[in-house]
């Protein structure tokens, strides 16, 4: 199945998600955006410049329960008065949802049930794989290092991915 069609479904499944086109056409100008890789255990956040040219790793979200989570989501959000949210979704390599992008869409679904926020979901295969190679063959991390980086580096990767599709 194609990503959009993809996200068109959302629709059908109560999530409110946009795509990435009527995501720019809704949040005003001059907001950031956050992008969030939602892992198992944390949420890696990444924000982009008002400009929404160029993403940046931001933080750890280390994950507790589901309110802590979306709480910390929203005033990252609020702080640096980001106006959408891409999140990764990370589908199987034959496109197709496994148990973890369903989980990223029951995460959309709830936050949306605490505050109404515009967001996308990103395409995010490989993502954590890319960040990871970079991170040993041009900045030669170690294991322990990486670990502390790599979820709010894929984070940006991700919300870095949705932004360059814009400019397309």
């Amino acid at each position: 199945m194609h990503f959009d069609s993809q996200l068109r479904q959302s629709y059908r499944r109560g999530v409110t998600v946009l795509t990435l086109e009527e995501l720019a056409e809704q949040t005003p100008p001059g907001t950031p955006w956050l992008g969030l890789d939602l892992g198992e255990k944390t949420i890696g956040v990444a924000v982009s410049d008002t400009t929404r040219i160029i993403a940046s790793p931001l933080q750890l979200i280390r994950k507790t329960k589901f309110t802590d989570d979306a709480n910390a989501v929203l005033k990252l959000m609020d702080g640096r008065k980001a106006s959408g949210l891409v999140i990764g979704l990370p589908l199987n390599m034959d496109g197709s949802e496994g148990p973890r992008a369903q989980s990223c869409r029951a995460f959309a679904r709830n936050l949306q049930r605490i505050r109404t926020v515009p967001c996308v979901f990103q395409d995010e295969r490989l993502s954590t794989s890319a960040v990871e190679r970079f991170l040993i063959e041009e900045l030669d991390l170690n294991r322990k290092r990486r670990a502390n980086v790599v979820d709010r580096t894929a984070a940006a990767w991700i919300l870095q991915g949705a932004l360059d599709r814009l400019r397309v």
